[in-house]
């Protein structure tokens, strides 16, 4: 694989951290990935924030935000001894929602109980950029602290926008990733009535009978640092940042664009970014929500850029559900670990591959990963597609 970086600093992944119904920990999360769907829904079940904030800083923050920075020191105590310059790094912490649950919540207590009754905390509780905050705030870094809030693509924008910190220089270590907690009922009732849940209640990526997603929860973080910082300390290195890329269909709120040609190009771009061609990618973490349309339009697209046959193909979402704007973040938690541990997870819930997509979708158990690069697709409402291209490490 020959790279053309453009003269950019190198930037690789030295710390995960994960909140996810597969798992709390790396371990058990890559495991759950190469299991069967749990039992039930997708919620995060008995997570207590507690180890992470004392319980005043927990209850005055939304769950999604528990979940943020749960997720952010898990990265970070993963990472090892990182002492960055404070004005060098900075936070890119995505979500799709934000504070749903404490917005709900307090609109019954001011219909209930009266104006007076609505916490004075429901303003930073319900704001998108509550998890950024807190996460720059716990760990005392002064650089840029942001958040992107475009539905699906969240996380997978996150990672992107924090790749970019460093490999133009404005930051030496990134906190980067995203989380969600929009399972609350009115959401959920939403969803539903938009048609875009599974009336089966199984999430089936890319089979014959996929009729909807099955909604999730959760929170992924990633250490990104630059190279040089890295060695210098010693880290271990599960994967490079290789580029990334962002792009809008421009067509339809919640429609791709007919074909795939918005999710193409956007993969195109992140080639070129990243420097590489379409040979030199040996696997993709798909999107593939298991709604008809969109894992038929991301499938064309694979199918244009890679012919015949595609590198092998997978989706998390039959083990994770669709957490929303924490998808990306919690995929590529899982497409670092795949690089890492050299395996890539099967699509759970996949039984009959639709007839009309053309890809080499990973079933029926792991396989061994090849070195080279993989793409992490995120597509969100609105047109919004996100790719990013994390590969193995090579010094």
């Amino acid at each position: 694989m020959e790279l053309k970086r453009r003269g950019r600093r190198r930037v690789v992944v030295t710390g995960l951290g994960i909140v996810s119904c597969a798992g709390m920990s790396l371990d058990k999360f890559f495991e759950g990935l190469n299991g069967p769907a749990p039992e039930g829904d997708r919620r995060v079940r008995d997570f207590d924030p507690t180890p992470w904030l004392d319980v005043k800083q927990a209850r005055r923050g939304d769950r999604f935000q528990q979940f943020s920075v749960a997720a952010a020191q898990m990265a970070l105590d993963d990472a090892g001894e990182l002492d960055p310059d404070p004005a060098r790094a900075g936070v890119i912490f995505g979500t799709g929602v934000g504070g749903l649950e404490t917005l709900e919540k307090q609109i019954q207590i001011h219909i209930e109980k009266g104006p007076r009754r609505v916490s004075p905390f429901l303003v930073p509780m319900l704001m998108a950029n509550a998890g950024a905050a807190a996460i720059s705030m716990r760990l005392g870094w002064r650089g840029p602290c942001e958040t992107v809030v475009t539905a699906c693509a969240a996380g997978t924008h996150s990672i992107g926008a924090a790749y970019r910190l460093i490999a133009w220089g404005r930051c030496d270590v990134v906190m980067t990733g995203s989380a969600e907690a929009a399972m609350t009922p009115v959401a959920m009732a939403a969803f539903s009535n938009m048609t875009a849940l599974s009336t089966s209640g199984e999430s089936r990526p890319f089979d014959r009978r996929r009729d909807g997603f099955v909604m999730g929860e959760g929170g992924g973080a990633l250490v990104l640092e630059d190279l040089g910082h890295a060695q210098a300390r010693g880290a271990r290195i599960y994967a490079e940042v290789l580029g990334a890329a962002s792009s809008a269909d421009a067509h339809h709120i919640t429609a791709p664009l007919p074909g795939g040609a918005g999710a193409l190009a956007c993969m195109e771009l992140a080639l070129e970014d990243a420097g590489i061609s379409p040979s030199d990618v040996t696997h993709v973490n798909a999107h593939g929500t298991s709604t008809p349309l969109n894992d038929l339009a991301e499938a064309e697209a694979l199918a244009k850029l890679f012919g015949s046959p595609t590198p092998p193909v997978t989706s998390l979402k039959g083990v994770t559900g669709h957490s929303l704007g924490a998808a990306g973040a919690i995929e590529g938690v899982a497409t670092a670990l795949t690089i890492h541990r050299r395996q890539i997870p099967p699509t759970v819930g996949l039984e009959e591959l639709d007839p009309e997509i053309h890809i080499d979708v990973v079933t029926g158990g792991p396989r061994p990963f090849e070195d080279g690069a993989v793409l992490s697709n995120s597509f969100g409402f609105g047109g919004h597609n996100g790719t990013i291209v994390l590969a193995t490490f090579r010094d």
